[in-house]
């Protein structure tokens, strides 16, 4: 019975735990135009960095 419990009581506390790193690995991108790198510029059709043509 103690070990039941004690099982009992660690799951519990670790849901919000589990719960919360599962929404720290979302498939949206923050990625935006300023975090291009440099010779990068931002692509709005592709929504991506892509490489600036050079002249």
């Amino acid at each position: 019975m103690k070990i039941a419990l004690t099982l009992s009581a660690l799951a519990l506390a670790l849901t919000p735990t589990l719960a919360l790193a599962q929404g720290c690995h979302d498939k949206a991108k923050d990625e935006t135009a300023s975090s291009c790198v440099p010779g990068h510029s931002w692509d709005s059709a592709t929504q991506a960095c892509v490489p600036t043509p050079s002249s």
